[in-house]
């Protein structure tokens, strides 16, 4: 028997297939975006999908055409992701995961920057804490709060507003990421974690049965969900793989993959697949996006190319704005290296900031690398001019203070003797400086004494020390609006 449509099935088809749209593109911004371990009770009384059903919120989106989203206006949306475990896990309600993602809509360009969870931030009335007790904190106060506490404390501590949040739990994460298929994720480094913790053995005896070996090989790797959060949650991995660094950088990896799997046709153009997700996330997922912004957000963002988005890690590397530290109780906590948190505040709103290539090849080819000293008592200007001149292409191997902070003009000492003539111009340019090819008495015994007992040193091309005219408007970097 051949079935032929009847007059009126274009009319029914219709709206199957837009409402189909809508919850694609409501599954693309949640996974795309927030598909790390960005958290929320299973439970969550304040869970948006029960208190709205999703078709009328369908039928709102006909009417939230013209509506703004949060950040809109001013060009960049603010998004935090968070993780946690769950209830189901040790610590439930502890972020292992925070990420800030800022979306610049004018130069079509997104940048996550994971935030360490061991950073010591205050909290109004408990004085300083690790940012990753917030929602714990929150949460216990009253259910549901977390991640608007989170979002509140992170604004706060960055100078810019965070207009939306989104959480989702272990226990979703792994259902998303199976019912996509998996994810196909290039390892960069052989893995292996012999303490990974095995769930629902959190108090087994002996101590070792609550362990397992995690090893996952460098190269191409199908991953499952349970693979893949094992591969974002590890954490005691020999090697370079061993820090809550390098776990942000696995983190941001897989979100990337779930974007690249949840843009698959094999995903958009299966109901069924869609349907399920949308399940879990309603089980598993908080936010306070509503849906019509949600499809808003994926259409605005929708055709931002991969090349487009700038990962970071805020950490504790030579030239981290984050040192370690050991706290009054005897934790181990991050804090800013400066003292307060205007260097991270600076990096975070010039994310989006960059130079033109015609400005940087010549730099980029003699690969000039530079140590930076702040000549004045200017908090932070040493570490802000080094993410500036970073942009063209150098490379800074040193930041620090020098010990003598009465200087008005930059000085720029050339230790190649011109051996790098376009880099020295473009620092001349850039700083407004003065240049000299000796160094001064005072500055070779400030060396002498900081580099003794120390070994492989490296001996930059440049020292510069700032004065007070530094400034890097020169250089044609221009603060990004928040």
């Amino acid at each position: 028997m051949i079935l032929r449509p009847s007059s009126s099935s274009p009319k029914n088809k219709r709206p199957f297939t837009k409402k189909l749209l809508y919850a694609a593109a409501f599954c693309f911004v949640v996974i795309w975006l927030f598909s790390s371990q960005i958290m929320v009770s299973t439970d969550s009384a304040t869970s948006w999908l029960s208190h709205l059903p999703i078709i009328k919120q369908l039928r709102n989106l006909a009417e939230s055409a013209d509506k703004k989203l949060k950040g809109e206006e001013r060009g960049q949306i603010n998004i935090l992701l968070l993780g946690m475990g769950g209830k189901k896990h040790e610590g439930s309600y502890l972020t292992d995961t925070i990420i800030l993602a800022r979306i610049n809509l004018e130069e079509q360009k997104i940048a996550l920057i994971s935030i360490p969870r061991d950073l010591s931030v205050p909290m109004e009335d408990l004085g300083w804490r690790k940012i990753n007790n917030i929602n714990a904190l929150a949460e216990a106060q009253q259910p549901g709060s977390g991640g608007v506490a989170v979002s509140q404390a992170v604004s706060d501590l960055l100078s810019i507003p965070i207009d939306y949040y989104l959480r989702i739990d272990f226990e979703g994460f792994i259902n998303i990421i199976n019912l996509l298929g998996g994810l196909d994720v290039y390892v960069e480094n052989t893995l292996n974690d012999y303490k990974y913790p095995i769930m629902g053995k959190e108090t087994a005896e002996p101590y070792e049965a609550r362990f397992e070996h995690l090893h996952i090989e460098k190269g191409w790797q199908k991953m499952d969900g349970n693979l893949a959060l094992k591969y974002a949650r590890s954490r005691h991995a020999l090697g370079i793989e061993g820090s809550d660094f390098a776990r942000a950088r696995r983190q941001q990896k897989i979100i990337l993959a779930a974007k690249k799997k949840l843009l698959s046709w094999g995903t958009l153009l299966n109901p069924k697949k869609i349907a399920n997700i949308l399940q879990e996330i309603n089980n598993h997922f908080d936010t306070n996006l509503e849906i019509w912004e949600m499809v808003k957000l994926w259409n605005l963002t929708k055709d931002i190319p991969s090349d487009h988005i700038i990962t970071k890690v805020l950490d504790n590397s030579p030239n981290g704005l984050l040192i370690d530290k050991i706290s009054e109780e005897g934790a181990y906590i991050l804090v800013p290296r400066s003292g307060d948190f205007s260097e991270v505040q600076y990096f975070v709103r010039n994310i989006f900031t960059d130079v033109p290539q015609n400005k940087k090849s010549g730099i980029i080819a003699e690969a000039p690398t530079l140590e930076i000293r702040n000549g004045t008592w200017i908090n932070g200007l040493a570490s802000k001019t080094a993410l500036d001149l970073e942009k063209y292409g150098f490379q800074v191997v040193r930041v620090g203070n020098s010990s003598r902070q009465n200087f008005q003009k930059t000085v720029i000492y050339d230790l190649n003797y011109g051996a790098k003539p376009h880099s020295l111009k473009a620092l001349k340019n850039i700083l407004n400086a003065n240049v000299s090819y000796g160094l001064p008495q005072w500055l070779i015994e400030d060396l002498e004494k900081e580099m003794k007992g120390q070994e492989g040193v490296i001996q930059p091309d440049f020292i510069i020390i700032l004065g007070q005219e530094a400034d890097t408007s020169a250089s044609g970097i221009k603060n990004q609006s928040q």
